[in-house]
């Protein structure tokens, strides 16, 4: 193994690079792409546009993109005015990527191949290149872009009245990032600077907050599920890793993720009454519910014999009061045991099979198209439908392409994963000999793990051990650490 000390950024993009060979994803754009980018045009012409489909002109509205303090793909941006009798009128605008993106493309090819970005600390893998992704296809400030933009209706109680979708023009006015709009929203900060040069972009952003918290409280109470779980990044200064840190969740992330969730379900259900098949996000009713109930029995909670989400997101509720630093490990478990989400073909007038963990009957990904294969398939048929076209995929394509667009993005979590445990690894090996607080959080035939609390890590524990139990607290030595495996070990020092 190569000494620690000498291994940089670059050399975990290196391996970065050979996880994305080794899961069948492509990490680097071909020659045919470069020749189709220089060929795009810098500008699109506000009348000269693709499809027949009317294009509406909303740059006049408050639109604002919040996302990650570093993201340059910009997908969305939301809007939102009152109405009468206590409504609130929602806009969130989906940059219109196919525009750019002709279906069989050489960009659209490549795009297909992988099907989604893939982000690791040391180097992001993105799905489009990065002058469509950040640039000629992002909602960036003060740029006219195409958009798809579905509107609305919510009354007071969050529960949805209308809701359509039109091609528009759109003008984002303020590029803000979660963590400050998060801090503002809850009395902690100022202002971001780029929503203060907007007038009344202060009340937008109140009226977005509390109509997102209105949609989650009503989500929620249907049985929507909120896990916790551990996905720390390390942070670089140049080549060095200086820190590892958990992403927490936080009123801006809720609020953004309050609006996606209402836009995938109405674009679902636009493409299931205009009667075309649609390719659906869906998490299946647990199998394995059995399991769940029996975890839930070690708590003390009972849980129905039949699959409820409502009664699950009860359990997962208290015990996120009750105990808040393994709260992430319960997580994990009844994440694993119900099941990954999918993408299925769904046809009008069959039943739909749901996402169970959103407690949604109809949904789709369709708000990320610069990002996820998938929203761009849902663009090109959405599309089609406007203006009157038929869809630009069969049947028996679009069954192929759920099924690959699974098993891609399947693997591209993996690659993630597996890179997160080499960035941790590489964060930790200056540490190798002290102590850490630490939580056991498994059990295998390898082995067993366990979770250090700061920083926030997993790895196995090695040598002799005591009897030890789920959820036991335990004292930790730090002994090794193997950055091109993403190896790190744990000796259990006896008191």
């Amino acid at each position: 193994m190569r000494n620690h000390h000498r291994f940089k950024r670059r050399d975990l993009a290196t391996l970065a690079s050979q996880a994305m060979l080794e899961r069948g994803l492509e990490p680097e754009f071909p020659p045919a792409v470069q020749i189709e980018l220089a060929n795009l045009p810098a500008t699109l012409p506000l009348q000269a546009t693709t499809g027949s489909a009317p294009i509406r002109d909303l740059r006049a509205l408050p639109w604002c993109s919040i996302d990650n303090d570093d993201s340059l793909d910009l997908d969305q941006l939301t809007a939102c005015q009152r109405e009468a009798g206590g409504n609130l009128r929602l806009f969130v605008a989906v940059a219109d990527v196919e525009v750019r993106v002709p279906l069989g493309s050489a960009i659209d090819q490549h795009a297909q191949l992988n099907t989604c970005s893939v982000y690791t600390s040391a180097r992001i893998f993105p799905m489009l290149p990065e002058r469509l992704s950040t640039d000629l296809s992002s909602l960036n400030p003060q740029e006219d872009r195409l958009a798809l933009v579905t509107e609305m209706l919510i009354d007071a109680q969050g529960e949805l009245q209308h809701s359509t979708i039109t091609r528009a023009w759109v003008r984002n006015q303020a590029k803000l990032a979660y963590d400050a709009t998060s801090a503002w929203l809850l009395g902690e900060a100022e202002l971001p600077a780029a929503a203060s040069k907007w007038p009344g972009m202060d009340e937008q952003l109140r009226l977005q907050d509390a109509m997102a918290q209105t949609l989650r409280a009503r989500r929620h109470a249907q049985g929507s599920l909120e896990f916790e779980t551990l996905q720390p990044r390390v942070i670089f200064e140049g080549e060095q890793v200086v820190d590892l840190q958990q992403q927490e969740q936080n009123r801006a992330r809720q609020l953004i993720e309050e609006f996606m969730i209402a836009t995938n379900g109405c674009c679902a259900r636009f493409l299931a009454a205009h009667g075309g098949a649609s390719l659906r996000r869906v998490v299946r009713s647990p199998e394995r519910w059995a399991r769940i109930v029996e975890e839930a029995h070690k708590y003390g909670d009972q849980l129905p014999n039949t699959p409820d989400a409502q009664a699950l997101e009860g359990f997962l509720a208290r015990r996120r009061h009750a105990d808040p630093v393994r709260f992430p490990d319960l997580s994990l478990v009844i994440v694993k045991l119900m099941g990954s989400g999918e993408y299925v073909v769904e046809r009008p007038g069959s039943a739909p099979i749901g996402h169970f963990g959103l407690a949604e009957r109809d949904y789709t990904h369709s708000t990320a198209p610069n990002r996820r294969y998938p929203d761009l398939i849902s663009q090109r048929m959405v599309k089609a439908t406007l203006a009157g076209q038929p869809g630009p995929y069969s049947a028996a394509e679009l069954e192929d392409l759920a099924l690959h667009c699974t098993r891609q993005e399947d693997a591209a979590r993996k690659v993630e994963r597996r890179m997160r445990k080499s960035e941790a690894a590489l964060f930790l090996a200056p540490r190798i000999g002290e102590v850490f607080s630490a939580l056991v959080t498994g059990h295998g035939d390898a082995g067993s793990w366990v979770r250090v609390l700061t920083p926030p890590v997993e790895g196995m524990l090695v040598g002799h051990a005591p009897e030890i139990r789920l959820g036991q607290r335990l004292r930790v030595r730090l002994v090794g650490c193997n950055v091109e495996k993403g190896f790190i070990d744990f000796a259990c020092i006896q008191d």
